[in-house]
Order: C-alpha cells, then structure tokens, then sequence
C-alpha cells in the first residue's frame, strides 16, 4: 500500500476499525440540478440508504413512497417493498441508461446511480486497499493557497462506479475533492468537494458533499451544484 493511500486511510478511521463493521445506515438530504434535468426532483430528498460493506449492495428507503425501498448490486437493481416483494427490477442495469443527457430517468435508473455513487462515496479510501483496485499517486497540485496530493484510482471491474479511472485529493488526510466521469449521465465530468467531517463510530465521514461539472480546461463551475448531499447521522455496525 502506497504512502499517501496508507494516510488517507488512517486519517478516515484506520482499516482496523473500518473491518469490525460490515454496514453503514446514513440518513441524508439530497439535491441539486441534475434531479430536476432527469424529472426526478425531490427523489430521495431526505431518505436513508444502507450500505453492505463487504460487497457491493446499497438499498434507499423509503423510495418514492413509504413502503417501497431499492435493492442494487453491480448486476442487478430492484424497487421492492419493505417485505421484499419485488415490484420492478433489471439486469444489467448500467446498460438501460439513454445517451441523451437531457433524457428522463426511471425509478430503476435512480436507484442503481443512487446505489452506486453512495456505495463508492461511504466506503472510499478504504476500499481502495481491497483486491482489484489500483492506487497510483500523481504530482500534487495548488489549489487556492494549499498543496493537495492525489491519487489516481482505476476500480476493478466488478464493481459499479461512474468511470474505472477516478482522482482523489487529500491535502491533509482527508479526503477533499474526487474527479470522476459520471458515465450514465454523459454530461462531461465533475468535481466532488467533500467537507464538514464528523466521526461516527471512529471513521471520519464528511457531511457535506458539493458537485460541479468541471470543464476541459480544469475549471470548476460552481454556479450551480449538480449534487448535494447533507448528511444527518451514520450508524456503522
């Protein structure tokens, strides 16, 4: 394990105590202009989402109404109810999504962006020690007056995500800023900024999350946010 993923991830909790558990429940508002662009807005708008953390799963609750919740793998994305009874559901999902960018997404097409993203933000930098993930760091860069190291980490295969090459910032430890295509949306890429950390059960989570297209020059537009994600609590068991 290199030396700045090996920081990160004492800096977020330590791989240590990230292994005693294997789920996280986080409660979380969510918004931004790529809801209303997809006719989805206030989806999800104050949900939970419980995440496995030693595979690939994620499930939001309640999703569209009370008694309905998503179950979503790399593979395969359900809405079912809190019984389990499945009320739609679709294989390989990644391949349903239009090229249109301004194209409406259905609730199938929500609940695998929404499984995936959530999975790759909570288990990030951990993840990126397991078998299958490759961690290069590159040069740093300045952003405003601070010098900010980076990773480059290409995911394996088998695991869903918005593009196999993404790059992670981590001036101190922390996780700061995180580059990423996201593929289903075909919009261009974007810029993540994380912040506002807080430690729920000895792992330091941010709750607040910022994402902006980022333009071909490198310029972040942060006019208007295409996610925003506020967290409320997160329970790790």
């Amino acid at each position: 394990m290199g030396d700045l993923l090996s920081n990160a991830i004492e800096a977020h909790g330590g791989l240590d105590r990230y292994n005693q558990y294997s789920s996280a429940t986080v409660h979380f508002r969510l918004g931004g202009s790529l809801w209303r662009l997809k006719g989805r807005e206030g989806i999800l708008s104050h949900a939970a989402v419980r995440l496995d953390l030693r595979r690939q799963h994620a499930s939001h609750y309640p999703f569209t109404t009370a008694q309905l919740r998503t179950s979503f793998t790399a593979e395969r994305v359900a809405v079912e109810t809190v019984k389990g009874e499945v009320k739609a559901e679709r294989s390989h999902p990644r391949a349903s999504f239009p090229s249109d960018v301004r194209a409406p997404w259905d609730d199938l097409h929500v609940a695998y962006f929404a499984g995936y993203a959530m999975w790759t933000y909570l288990t990030s930098p951990f993840t990126f020690s397991s078998d299958g993930f490759k961690a290069v760091e590159l040069p740093a860069v300045t952003e405003g007056t601070e010098t900010w190291r980076r990773l480059r980490v290409t995911f394996p295969d088998h695991i869903a995500t918005h593009c196999r090459e993404q790059v992670f910032y981590f001036p101190d430890g922390l996780l700061r800023r995180h580059d990423y295509t996201p593929e289903v949306i075909n919009a261009g890429p974007a810029a993540h900024y994380p912040s506002a950390y807080q430690e729920f059960d000895g792992i330091m989570v941010p709750t607040r999350r910022r994402v902006f297209r980022l333009g071909k020059d490198g310029t972040v537009s942060r006019d208007s946010a295409l996610v925003t994600i506020d967290v409320e609590s997160v329970l790790f068991i």
